[in-house]
């Protein structure tokens, strides 16, 4: 089967041939860039979900999965797991907690490792997510590994993100410091349910109340869900609704959209760069020894002479 075929049964839902267009991608086979040229275009809405291990964001995925499938949307998740130690692949944690949607022909669940990037995602997500929007989906969902305050790339990526907290986890606490707590668009308060609930919720409005806001600027809103049960999804869905609304109204979607495209560039161009002029170990310790000095170093592998 040829490459346009590939991309023609992607299109038209076939599981194995998106598998095989994104192995492409995330891999950067010699016919990735191909395959990007063939999948462009597609206005999918892109969801970022966050928070720290433990709150029910795999939970809370696959509940919005099903009110959106509900909706009669085909709905992609990339979900970034951490690395396996032993075989460098994704854990598939998180595909197990979503394995209600395993036959459903309209979702697509793709278990994407770390592999060693920081920041919440994998370095290829980016291309993934706008690969699955060029085969026609209408959500497409990521959610992140959960690695706590230093995760803020999810940002960059979606339109709207999502930060789940949960009651008794010391997130009221974590509320008021500075990191991924400022980058949501919307919160929730997961595990409703559980005794602490009000106070998080409190805890998020009190942080919220210092935050000066200009006039039309988005008010983040917080919401409360028991993912596990379903209650609560209909406001949540409802909340990015109005987020996409906002953004939509202006020339912030357009503006989110572009920033994120010149980051991906940049990605791409950067490691091209760091490819073409690698520092090598002959010269880093001609400067750790005092041979030379890292000015002189920088301008030796600039001329493409990065022997020592």
């Amino acid at each position: 089967m040829g490459l346009h075929d590939i991309v023609a049964a992607a299109r038209a839902g076939d599981r194995r041939a998106t598998a095989r267009l994104l192995t492409a991608v995330e891999n950067q086979t010699p016919d990735a860039p191909e395959v990007a040229r063939r999948v462009l275009g597609g206005d999918a809405l892109i969801v970022g979900i966050t928070g720290s291990p433990g709150v029910g964001k795999s939970t809370l995925v696959s509940a919005l999965i099903a009110a959106w499938r509900e909706a009669g949307l085909r709905v992609a998740v990339l979900a970034v797991d951490p690395s396996s130690p032993f075989s460098g692949g994704a854990i598939l944690g998180d595909r197990v907690r979503m394995a209600d949607h395993a036959l459903d022909e309209g979702v697509y669940i793709r278990s994407v490792a770390t592999r060693g990037h920081l920041g919440g995602l994998a370095a290829t997500t980016g291309a993934g997510v706008r690969l699955l929007e060029g085969l026609g989906f209408d959500v497409v969902i990521v959610e992140t590994v959960g690695v706590g305050q230093a995760e803020v790339e999810i940002a960059s990526l979606a339109d709207t993100t999502l930060l789940l907290l949960a009651p008794g986890m010391g997130d009221g606490i974590q509320a008021v410091k500075a990191g991924v707590v400022e980058i949501a668009d919307v919160y929730v308060v997961n595990k409703a349910d559980r005794p602490g609930a009000d106070g998080t919720v409190r805890d998020l409005k009190a942080m919220m109340s210092l935050v000066r806001r200009e006039p039309g600027e988005w008010r983040q809103p917080v919401c409360t869900t028991v993912a596990s049960e379903a209650k609560g999804i209909d406001e949540l869905v409802a909340a990015i609704g109005k987020h996409r609304d906002w953004l939509a109204g202006g020339d912030h979607l357009a503006l989110k959209r572009r920033r994120r495209a010149a980051a991906e560039i940049r990605a791409r161009v950067e490691a091209a760069l760091r490819e073409r002029y690698r520092v090598t170990e002959e010269l880093a310790e001609a400067v750790a020894n005092g041979e030379t000095d890292v000015a002189s170093a920088a301008e030796r592998v600039l001329r493409g002479d990065g022997d020592a």
